[in-house]
């Protein structure tokens, strides 16, 4: 035998949706009033509290941030013044000790080169004297020099010796012309 399960009410008609029966809707209604109440009085005692907690720590974090930051910014504003402070200062340092060593370097230079100049205008002056004391000894020379060979040509082209004394007369004659 075969069991057949049966979903339909007995005498055929079909069951009405328990929301919509008329006979529990108005005690359905009491127990959604009921609900709605507790669960109004939950949330509002209990929940909404709580989110409000939650939003107020939540403001205050967000105040307590942005001063940090806004105190971390004034550090760091006054950290980069400091630094750029800091560095104009050690350029006008640099540049005073550029001109000083400049300055001091050129003023070394000069007395190098009045030095060198001393120097070589000595050598120039003892030059000078060697060159003129050769001169004078060479221009001494010239007249012993210009009677010998004054002598020597004249023994060659007339084959006799002339006299000292008559070759020095001549020499100074032409020496003096």
């Amino acid at each position: 035998m075969a069991t057949k399960a049966h979903t339909e009410v007995p005498g055929g008609a079909k069951p009405q949706f328990p929301p919509f029966n008329k006979d529990t809707f108005a005690s359905q209604l009491i127990w959604l009033a009921v609900f709605f109440v507790a669960i109004y009085v939950v949330v509002s005692r209990l929940a909404i509290p709580r989110i409000g907690g939650i939003f107020a720590a939540r403001a205050e974090r967000i105040a307590g941030d942005l001063a940090e930051a806004e105190r971390l910014k004034a550090q760091s504003d006054a950290a980069l013044e400091a630094y750029e402070k800091s560095l104009a200062e050690a350029r006008e340092r640099a540049q005073a000790v550029a001109n000083q060593t400049r300055d001091k370097l050129h003023g070394e230079a000069e007395a190098r080169r009045k030095k060198l100049e001393g120097e070589l205008n000595a050598r120039l002056s003892a030059a000078e004297r060697s060159i003129a004391a050769t001169k004078t000894a060479a221009m001494a020379n010239v007249r012993g020099i210009a009677a010998e060979a004054a002598a020597a040509i004249v023994q060659r082209l007339i084959g006799t010796q002339p006299a000292p004394q008559t070759v020095d007369e001549a020499v100074a004659s032409v020496l003096k012309g």
